[in-house]
């Protein structure tokens, strides 16, 4: 048998393919008028995508006309709230792609490059985009992002109400990716900390392989991150221990979106029933939303983290800092100065906002996933509380019941997941675990409300 070698990030093959999609931007990025890309995931890789259409703000700065769109599964109100009903659906994702391609100010686009992204290839949404893409070679281009190397591995069951599979749309796009009529950019990463959290890992290596396309699209320079490093170990663990309550977050520019990002996927993936980050209703989020409404509720027990840049109004956020201050001692910052030196001056700009982006990215993740672990919400390496809302979800409840209890009887432990809607995963753990009613294993969790040690209690008796 032939031994299998995944691509890594920084293989020869990957490089070449990220080289030939950059290429193919650059080619739209002489034609605006009749191109466009189009960038689409769903969850992290959805908001990521958003994230990613603003390179259009550097383009205008550049003088080019700008060219990305994006979709997110579940509409822009997905960008800061769970929404993952839609992620189920390809017929809804493909008639999202056609609509953003043929909206007024987009109608006549001869040219689509789509970009789907999903870390496991596994989402029905943009299985869906991507098979008409592949239906429509006329005009769309696709390119799909993961990094699940093995493709046998795809999901590889219909996708609802069609009969295609994921894994048959990747072979499709193997097999066209030999002409360049579509491209697969799919390294291997390895496993995430924090099991099935691909916001960590995965949704870094998306933004550095998208920011090196579309670096190197216009510059010929692409971004690298291979000698970037950082230490932010001490500062989290700061952050963490002397936060008892709460952690908000305060940016400012792109920083302080990745903080609002890092904040939305906080409550799906962990399942906490008191929001962490406040979002406040309606989504008011702006730094007078904090004021109003957040401020006066801050103890020292609640953390403040200020994400800015030496581009941004210091005067404004000391200022901030100094009415947070008033209220609790526990205010960090993450800060990031431009040298002025000459090895500064000889790379473009944009170099030094994806290394600040990346770096504050890095260190939420760090942050809010540490704080749910005190919290609580991870047992081992695995999201214990997670809400169920997808196919996707489900599998990944099921998986985690079927490694923590050997020999489970599905049909049990389906009708577990079924039948409980708050603290799913939980409560079909402890029922499990103990064969008690899901009534009883209620009780056990609400007298040990840190759920990590409601269940090592019940494997303790078991």
């Amino acid at each position: 048998e032939t031994e299998f070698s995944p691509q890594r990030l920084l293989s020869e093959e990957i490089v070449k393919t990220l080289m030939e999609v950059a290429e193919r931007v650059r080619l739209i990025l002489k034609d605006p008028q009749d191109s466009l890309v189009v960038l689409s995931g769903c969850g992290t890789s959805g908001r990521l995508a958003f994230f990613m259409s603003g390179f259009n703000r550097e383009l205008q700065r550049l003088n080019y006309a700008p060219i990305c769109s994006y979709v997110i599964a579940g509409g822009d109100r997905a960008l800061f709230s769970s929404q993952e009903a839609p992620e189920d659906d390809p017929t809804l994702g493909a008639l999202r792609l056609k609509k953003v391609s043929t909206i007024p100010c987009l109608r006549g686009k001869k040219r689509v490059l789509f970009i789907g992204v999903s870390c496991g290839l596994s989402a029905p949404f943009v299985a869906g985009q991507l098979d008409f893409c592949l239906r429509h070679p006329d005009v769309y281009t696709p390119v799909l992002v993961g990094f699940n190397p093995c493709v046998s591995l795809c999901r590889n069951e219909p996708l609802p109400g069609c009969t295609l599979t994921f894994r048959s749309v990747v072979t499709r796009m193997e097999e066209l990716a030999k002409t360049q009529k579509a491209f697969l950019i799919n390294p291997a990463l390895g496993p995430e900390a924090i099991s099935g959290s691909s916001r960590m890992k995965g949704g870094s290596a998306t933004k550095i392989l998208l920011e090196v396309v579309f670096s190197a699209s216009f510059s010929r320079t692409p971004v690298t991150f291979k000698y970037a490093q950082w230490g932010y170990g001490r500062a989290v663990q700061k952050i963490l221990c002397a936060c008892g309550r709460q952690v908000c977050y305060l940016g400012w520019g792109s920083l302080g979106l990745l903080g609002l990002i890092d904040a939305s996927e906080c409550k799906p993936t962990f399942g906490h029933s008191e929001l962490l980050f406040p979002q406040g209703p309606e989504f008011s989020i702006s730094h007078d939303d904090f004021l109003d409404r957040v401020l006066p509720r801050l103890t020292d027990d609640d953390a403040v983290l200020l994400l800015y840049s030496d581009s941004d109004d210091v005067d404004e956020v000391a200022k901030l800092a100094h009415r947070v201050r008033e209220k609790t001692s526990n205010i960090h910052g993450a800060y990031h100065q431009t040298d002025g030196g000459t090895a500064a001056q000889q790379v473009p700009c944009y170099f030094f906002l994806y290394k600040r982006e990346l770096s504050t990215k890095l260190l939420l993740n760090a942050v809010s996933t540490g704080a749910h672990i005190l919290k609580g919400k991870v047992f081992k390496n695995y999201m214990i509380d997670l809400q169920v809302t997808n196919s996707k979800l489900y599998r990944r409840a099921a998986r985690l019941l079927q490694v923590r209890i050997a020999m489970v009887d599905s049909l049990k432990m389906n009708q577990h997941l079924c039948v409980s809607v708050v603290q799913v995963v939980p409560l079909a753990l402890v029922c499990l675990l103990t064969g008690c009613s899901i009534k009883e294993a209620e009780t056990r969790l609400e007298q040990q409300p840190i759920v990590r040690e409601a269940v090592e209690a019940c494997l303790k008796s078991s």
